[in-house]
């Protein structure tokens, strides 16, 4: 029998059929109940921190993270243990959030809220499209494909981005590659982050990234906040030159006194790209999928750091 770790009970009574495991629900709050879990499954939401007790598991084979997001659990990663992020689990409501950011910046909803608090019939005709705009994917993996495919759904022309080129799949003609991005910038009247924080990655979209871009382009990032320079999109947007849909931001969460809040051009929701009833049903559909593979081969799928 394989030992396996989960963080709360209704994970595990959803999974209470597959064989060949014992399951221990475990919070991570406390010590762990028993030292001879090989695969470990940690709360979606909670303090990092709580990861430190993965060097109390000798046992441990693997780590199978809720998250699409991966860098806050390295740190904590034992020498041995092979790290797997939820590749799959958040493409439906953080693509949906992308676009939905997308059009509310595009049509003036912000505007339209506070409006509507002052009994004010606002004039918003004329608003730019979502339609027929040319958008830039930066980061196209599984969450940038659903992104994707939904934006052509809206009549939007897509270009995406990776780390490197590739050839095209079923939804666009060519993958560029990271490099290329100096070249792409200047068409882009909105660019969607959905890319992973990396030495590489930080502060990617900085004052130079901002410069490149087209008047009012709009910057939407549903990816992490230290994809972005903040300092840099404070001036970018409060000067008129971009506007930013932020489901993240750097710092995290963000103050109350900080000056993104009330810069000109900018809608903010708190790092919610995930968070819906759409997150449950699709995590419990990897983890039936990657439980037995696990059993069986003793390895995960979407490994992204360890053994």
């Amino acid at each position: 029998m394989t030992v396996v770790s989960l963080p709360q009970q209704d994970w595990a009574d959803a999974l209470a059929d597959l064989d060949d495991i014992e399951v221990v629900v475990w919070d991570m709050k406390d010590a762990p109940p028993r030292d001879d879990i090989e695969l470990l499954v940690p709360p979606y939401m909670g303090n990092a921190s709580r990861l430190a007790r993965l060097a109390d598991l000798p046992h441990l084979k693997a780590v199978q993270l809720a998250t699409a997001g991966f860098e806050h659990a390295l740190p904590y990663l034992p020498a041995g243990v092979a790290l797997a992020n939820g590749r799959g689990i958040h493409d439906t409501s953080t693509a949906e959030l992308a676009v939905g950011l997308a059009i509310a910046s595009q049509r003036g909803f912000p505007e339209a809220v506070r409006a509507q608090e002052q009994g004010d019939w606002l004039r918003m005709a004329g608003r730019p499209s979502l339609a027929d705009r040319r958008a830039l994917v930066i980061g196209y993996g599984s969450i940038g494909r659903a992104i994707v495919a939904r934006l052509q759904v809206f009549e939007v022309e897509c270009t995406v981005v990776a780390s490197t080129a590739r050839a095209g799949d079923d939804l666009v003609d060519a993958v560029h590659g990271i490099d290329e991005l100096p070249g792409l910038l200047q068409e882009a009247e909105i660019v969607f982050l959905i890319l992973p924080l990396t030495d590489a990655t930080h502060h990617l979209v900085d004052e130079e990234f901002l410069a490149a871009l087209p008047d009012d382009a709009l910057l939407v990032n549903v990816a992490r906040g230290g994809v972005v320079d903040t300092d840099a999109l404070v001036r970018a947007c409060a000067a008129g030159r971009v506007r930013a849909a932020l489901d993240v931001t750097d710092p995290e969460p963000l103050p109350a006194d900080h000056p993104l809040w009330t810069t000109r051009g900018v809608l903010i929701t708190p790092h919610v790209g995930g968070a819906t009833t759409a997150f449950t049903p699709r995590l419990i559909r990897l983890l039936r999928k990657e439980i037995p593979h696990f059993v069986a081969t003793g390895s995960l799928r979407n490994v992204v750091a360890g053994d």
